[in-house]
């Protein structure tokens, strides 16, 4: 800002410093404890003399939005596959059915599995893959976005904060709609990847594959940065989220399945709740039921419902 004085001009230097300082204000979150509110305000404003990036990352499906009864991924795959591909005798068809009855009887958590739904898409344009995402989103997922999760984005958006999306859902599947429901970026929005040629889907998979630990080595390769706040909700982001510096939070982990194996990593016979409590980590509940009246075909082709978190 300039002043005109005595036929000269008097600069005066307002600091931009205390105009983003005075927007760095908590606005507590709907519906979760004041424990809660109070351990992410003073984490917040311990960010305020940051003057690097300050990164936060999330897992989508049931952290961001809900994944009851089924993974969103899964029914708009399953929903196309349906319409387009059932009963159908051309060599397209049976091949897509083919790699469908693989989906239908094999693991939905492993990485065979996330390379299944990459073969399935091959082929389709990109823009065919991002209307399928944001077709099944507004039919049957558009209820579903935690708005606690909304006002958190918030917050950390007024804290300076480059928040990114980190999923081990396709990221063409996934990427209209997210952008459209939180406004971030869509190059912020990372998940399963594969070479795209002639702007067609390829089934060549670009790591590292954001499932598991690869998480945790896609967000050093893509992302370029530790993270200060990192959220999840289940083991499959729990390397990501403990490449965090600051906080961490989980929402509605679970408190009755012990992880065991070799892909239970450090947390090999605990729960998830049992191990971020050892971890100190922000625990939130976010309501995650299925709506009524939805026709799923991930259930109508017998995939097992994922849990629900009604109301506590």
């Amino acid at each position: 800002m300039a002043i005109l004085k005595g036929g000269g001009m008097v600069v005066i230097v307002i600091y931009l410093f205390f105009g983003s300082a005075a927007a760095q204000v908590f606005h507590p979150i709907s519906g979760w404890p004041d424990s809660v509110n109070n351990r992410i305000e003073n984490f917040l404003n311990n960010t305020k003399v940051i003057t690097e990036r300050k990164v936060a990352v999330f897992d989508c499906d049931g952290t961001l939005f809900g994944q009851s009864p089924y993974y969103l991924a899964d029914e708009a795959i399953y929903a196309y596959a349906k319409r387009h591909y059932e009963g159908k005798s051309d060599s397209r068809s049976i091949n897509k059915m083919k790699i469908i009855n693989n989906m239908l009887h094999g693991s939905n958590t492993g990485m065979a599995y996330v390379k299944e739904r990459i073969d399935f898409l091959s082929g389709m344009t990109t823009e065919e893959v991002q209307r399928m995402g944001e077709d099944c989103f507004k039919q049957k997922y558009r209820n579903k976005f935690y708005p606690q999760m909304r006002e958190l984005l918030a917050d950390l958006k007024a804290y300076g904060f480059e928040i990114w999306v980190l999923s081990a859902s396709p990221e063409l599947l996934y990427q209209g709609f997210v952008h459209e429901e939180t406004g971030i970026p869509v190059d912020r929005i990372l998940g399963v990847k594969s070479v795209i040629r002639n702007d067609t889907v390829t089934n060549t998979l670009v790591f590292p594959v954001p499932q598991d630990g690869g998480k945790a080595e896609a967000l050093q390769t893509f992302i370029k940065a530790q993270p200060l706040f990192a959220g999840g909700n289940s083991r499959g982001d729990m390397e990501m989220m403990n490449q965090s510096a600051g906080l961490k939070l989980i929402v509605n982990p679970d408190s009755q399945q012990v992880e065991k194996g070799l892909e239970a990593g450090e947390m090999e016979g605990k729960t998830v709740y049992g191990y971020w409590s050892d971890h100190r980590a922000v625990m939130v509940h976010c309501k995650d039921v299925p709506e009524g009246k939805i026709n799923y075909i991930t259930g109508q082709w017998g995939i097992k419902r994922n849990k629900s978190n009604p109301d506590k």
